[in-house]
């Protein structure tokens, strides 16, 4: 009971730090309308409106959400290249972030991301909770469940689908608290993703 109300305290501070933090939520994508991600060939046309955050997270991803990144966090990775991390480091030689490769399989995306927020993120709680096949993009694919705890020990779930295009990584994510907020806004990311497509020509951004 004790940790139930420890929760829900957590997930009420971070509902008024998502209201009250100013000029995150920058740019407005609209219902219908397809855009590109990071000027990649990776399309997305979101089944309802959607805002994504001024500050990119790395050099291929993109993040989107509906009430602020602490309650519904969607990152797009569009065409990681072999070499890269999925998100921007703070210091290569000091604190490195772990690198897609050239051998990089579908089996591997959920411990890269895994490991990947360890460091990012510095934190300690991280469990791949299924993984399962999944088309995405019109190739094979990997989807997978996750949960964590995260830097304030708030309790998160999150879900993923993956896919290798052209020896590049395309993948997007999904991260919500897990009390309330994950199962409000999970289907809204499933029909973002399936909006998902690649295409040789790429609107505006």
């Amino acid at each position: 009971m004790k940790h139930t109300a420890m929760t829900i305290a957590a997930a009420a501070l971070v509902l008024a730090a998502a209201m009250t933090t100013p000029g995150r939520a920058n740019d407005f994508r609209a219902q219908g309308k397809s855009v590109s991600i990071r000027g990649s060939s990776l399309l997305v046309t979101p089944p309802r409106d959607w805002n994504t955050l001024s500050a990119r997270p790395g050099k291929f991803a993109e993040t989107w959400t509906l009430d602020g990144e602490q309650l519904n966090d969607v990152t797009f990775y569009a065409g990681v290249e072999p070499g890269e991390p999925l998100v921007r480091e703070r210091s290569k030689k000091r604190d490195p972030l772990p690198k897609f490769t050239a051998s990089t399989l579908l089996i591997d995306v959920p411990e890269l991301l895994e490991r990947t927020y360890r460091a990012a993120r510095q934190i300690g709680a991280f469990t791949v909770t299924a993984t399962t096949p999944e088309h995405f993009l019109d190739h094979d694919g990997v989807a997978f469940a996750y949960e964590y705890l995260d830097s304030d020990n708030l309790p998160r779930r999150g879900q993923a689908i993956a896919t290798l295009v052209d020896g590049k990584l395309y993948m997007a994510t999904f991260d919500a608290p897990r009390l309330h907020f994950y199962e409000r806004t999970a289907d809204d990311f499933r029909k973002l993703v399936a909006s998902a497509t690649l295409s040789r020509e790429t609107p505006a951004k």
